[in-house]
């Protein structure tokens, strides 16, 4: 039974995977977000609700204290949010971490080409990649709100496929990593719905 850490837990793809966690695996979550008001606690026997800010070193350390798991599911200062995961991980000897990114961020993506606004995305992946963690990014296509489960994945350096996928494909995808230790270690997927 893992215990999984889910940084930016009110993130709609991180309440899908909460949902998934409670329904289809015996997981105990610790779900932080800055403000934990904003979420209510569906299953005090399973899940502790933390104030957490990514940014701030000393909280994220105790908030990973126990942890076996860590999904990051963040927006904001990406790279220095990753920098500081990195660092707290490695403090507390934790190595598996889930990190959402974002599809574009190696110019993968036929045709297109997305400049700067996926600089902190990059940015922040670039952390990860350097670290000595058992990491995998996950860069999801555009999101919808589709209840299905429907998607298929690329490894980093083929081209990616699709433009969308729904929320709860990516967090059904972050539940089988977080239960599966050596699936896809040291990866970076591109996650889209089949086409």
């Amino acid at each position: 039974m893992a215990n999984v850490l889910i940084l930016g837990a009110n993130g709609g793809v991180a309440r899908h995977a909460t949902d998934l966690f409670l329904k289809v695996t015996q997981a105990r979550l610790t779900l932080g977000l800055r403000n934990p008001s904003r979420l209510k606690n569906a299953d005090p026997a399973r899940i502790r609700v933390m104030e957490c800010d990514v940014l701030e070193l000393e909280g994220l350390k105790k908030a990973m204290a126990g942890q076996d798991v860590v999904y990051a599911n963040l927006a904001g200062d990406l790279e220095r949010m990753a920098r500081n995961i990195v660092k707290a991980m490695d403090a507390t000897g934790l190595k598996r971490l889930i990190f959402i990114s974002s599809m574009g961020i190696y110019d993968e993506v036929p045709g297109e080409k997305f400049g700067g606004i996926l600089d902190p995305y990059r940015k922040s992946a670039a952390v990860i990649e350097a670290s000595d963690l058992d990491y995998t990014i996950l860069r999801p296509a555009w999101f919808t709100q589709a209840d299905e489960i429907d998607y298929e994945t690329t490894q980093k350096g083929q081209p990616f496929k699709g433009s969308q996928v729904s929320r709860k494909s990516v967090a059904a995808l972050v539940v089988k990593l977080a239960e599966s230790p050596g699936l896809e270690v040291r990866r970076s997927l591109g996650v889209s719905q089949p086409g």
